[in-house]
């Protein structure tokens, strides 16, 4: 692991005057993973559409391998170098894989080599690429999402709650995925999750939100990491 690749200080967001993050700050550092867990509505997802620009930004900065996002509108942010898998479907369901899949890139001309990669971590989708999105079932259009986001090669992944109502094999899949794109490119991982279990398996680092405030940490291969986030989850 390297510098800090994303860093947030003092981060206030919300909902109009709904104010939900309060003065949030956490950074993970180059190639690390931390999963971010805590009950419904303790301001999770607002937590990634808020790095993402997708909601303003009362107080605080923001900043993505040293540079200074907090104002920058969500297309700017991504060309940036961060990729958003959001909790609900966001695959265009009339186009096909394929072309769900293109959309991850600024260059269609690099669809081969990167599907080359991608590929064969979903091999569901290697001889449905003209298939359309519409037609997958969900724990495939997770997928999908996901192989989407790796399409792009950020050096940011950002997941909220990719494994909700996923069957244990495609949990298992996903899982693989994460580790691979971490070993391979040392990409950078801040995952939204409510199954433990997965969290563990892919993350280097936890932490707990509680009412926009992260009230815990820890290590993921603590002695008892499993139980403190249980205990929280179970409050």
């Amino acid at each position: 692991m390297s510098a800090i690749a994303l860093d947030l200080q003092g981060v206030t967001s919300g909902y109009r005057t709904s104010v939900v993050l309060r003065a949030l700050s956490m950074s993970v550092a180059g190639g690390e993973a931390v999963a971010l867990l805590g009950k419904n509505g303790m301001g999770k997802t607002t937590l990634l559409k808020t790095i993402m620009g997708y909601l303003p930004k009362r107080a605080g900065t923001i900043r993505v391998n040293g540079v200074d996002v907090t104002r920058l509108p969500p297309h700017r942010i991504a060309r940036a170098g961060v990729a958003y898998a959001p909790q609900e479907h966001a695959v265009f369901q009339d186009l096909s894989i394929r072309d769900n899949l293109r959309l991850g890139l600024a260059d269609a001309s690099a669809f081969d080599e990167r599907f080359a990669d991608v590929g064969p971590l979903f091999p569901v989708f290697e001889s449905r690429l003209k298939q359309h999105a519409g037609t997958l079932s969900g724990g495939e259009q997770k997928m999908l999402l996901v192989a989407r986001a790796l399409m792009m090669r950020p050096s940011i992944l950002l997941f909220d709650e990719i494994t909700e109502g996923l069957q244990p094999s495609v949990i298992d899949r996903l899982a693989e995925a994460l580790l691979w794109e971490r070993e391979r490119r040392g990409t950078t991982v801040l995952l939204i999750e409510q199954h433990v279990p997965f969290a563990l398996k892919v993350a280097d680092r936890y932490a707990i939100l509680k009412q926009g405030e992260i009230i815990d940490h820890g290590h993921t291969n603590d002695a008892g990491a499993a139980e403190a986030i249980f205990s929280h989850l179970r409050v």
